[in-house]
C-alpha cells in the first residue's frame, strides 16, 4: 500500500485528519504548503469552477485535466480523484479502467467512490488490483435524486442501520477511508467507533476521525451560495440550486468582495492613466530612441 495512505490510517485515534477540495496549481499549493492531508480534486470543480449546475454534468476529460494540475503542485499530500458520475456505475470493467486513469496518467495516489447499488461490486474490483479507495456514504450528490434531493441521510434507526453496514461492508473490502456526508453526528460518532479506518465527515459533525470541506465554500469564492443559519425544517440542502449555504460550511474567510474591489480598483486606474506606472514600466536608453526612424 501507498505509505501516504498507511499514515493516513495509522492516524485514527491519534489525531484528526484534514482534507480540502483544489481544481488548480495555485490554490493546490496552498493547500499543501499548509500542511493539509488530504487533497480532494473533487468532482464539485462541476460547480464551483466549471459553472455547471449539477456535479452529474462534469465527465473524466475534465477531472483528469484538474487532477493533472493537482498533482503538480502537491508534494506532500495524499492527492485523491473524485471518480465523475458514469465512470464507475456502469461496469466494474469501466470503473477499474477509468481508476487506472486516475493514477497512471494524473498521478494520483487513489480515487473516490460514492455509494450506490452496485458499490460493493465496483469497489472491490479496483482495490484487487491494486489502487487505493476511499469510499463515500450518506448524501450522495451524483444519486441525490434517489435519495429524496439533498438532505440529511440516517435520521431514523433503519437508514441508520443501513449506513453502518454499508460502512463495515466498505472497510471489509479494503477501503482505506470513508466520507460521511450530511450524516447525524450521534451517528456518524457510532459508525467511527465500529470501523478500524479514519471516518472524513462533511456536515456529520465534529467526531469523525476527520474533515473535509470545499476550498472555494470555506475561502468564500462560491457567490451562488448565499449565508443562511440552518437549511430549512426537512434538512434539505439545495445545494444545486441557488439562495442555500450548506449547513456545514463555515466560510473562513470572505475573499469574493476582496477580489472584486482589486479588479475594480484595476479598471480605474486604467482608464484614469495611473497603470502602469513608471516602476512597471520598461524604459531604452535615449540615445538609442534616437536612432529610430
Amino acid at each position: 500500500m501507498n505509505p501516504k495512505i498507511n499514515d493516513i490510517v495509522s492516524l485514527k485515534g491519534k489525531r484528526k485528519l484534514t482534507m480540502l477540495t483544489a481544481y488548480d496549481y495555485p490554490l493546490a499549493s496552498l493547500i499543501d504548503r499548509a500542511g493539509i492531508d488530504m487533497v480532494l480534486v473533487g468532482d464539485s470543480v462541476a460547480n464551483v469552477v466549471l459553472g455547471l449546475d449539477s456535479t452529474t454534468k462534469v465527465g473524466m476529460s475534465e477531472m483528469l485535466h484538474h487532477a493533472k494540475a493537482v498533482r503538480r503542485a502537491v508534494k506532500n499530500a495524499l492527492v485523491i480523484g473524485d471518480m465523475p458520475f458514469e465512470s464507475y456505475q456502469l461496469n466494474p470493467d469501466e470503473a477499474l479502467k477509468n481508476a487506472r486513469r486516475f493514477i497512471d496518467e494524473a498521478g494520483c495516489d487513489c480515487v473516490k467512490l460514492e455509494w450506490f447499488e452496485k458499490c460493493l461490486e465496483v469497489t472491490e474490483r479496483i482495490i484487487q488490483a491494486g489502487i487505493p479507495v476511499m469510499g463515500h456514504i450518506g448524501l450522495t450528490p451524483q444519486t441525490a435524486d434517489k435519495l429524496g434531493g439533498f438532505k440529511v441521510q440516517g435520521k431514523d434507526a433503519e437508514a441508520g442501520q443501513r449506513l453502518i453496514d454499508q460502512a463495515l461492508a466498505l472497510e471489509k473490502l479494503g477501503c482505506f477511508s470513508i466520507v460521511l456526508e450530511c450524516v447525524p453526528d450521534k451517528l456518524a460518532e457510532i459508525i467511527t467507533r465500529k470501523l478500524k479506518i479514519p471516518t472524513i465527515g462533511i456536515g456529520a459533525g465534529v467526531n469523525c476521525d476527520g474533515q473535509v470541506l470545499v476550498s472555494y465554500d470555506m475561502l468564500g469564492l462560491f457567490e451562488r451560495f448565499t449565508p443562511l443559519e440552518t437549511a430549512d425544517k426537512s434538512g434539505s440542502d439545495k445545494r444545486s440550486l441557488t439562495g442555500f449555504t450548506p449547513k456545514f460550511v463555515k466560510k473562513y474567510v470572505n475573499l469574493s468582495p476582496l477580489i472584486s474591489e482589486a479588479i475594480v480598483k484595476y479598471k480605474e486606474e486604467v482608464l484614469s492613466g495611473e497603470f502602469p506606472g513608471p516602476e512597471h514600466t520598461f524604459t531604452i536608453k535615449k540615445e538609442e530612441l534616437e536612432k529610430l526612424k
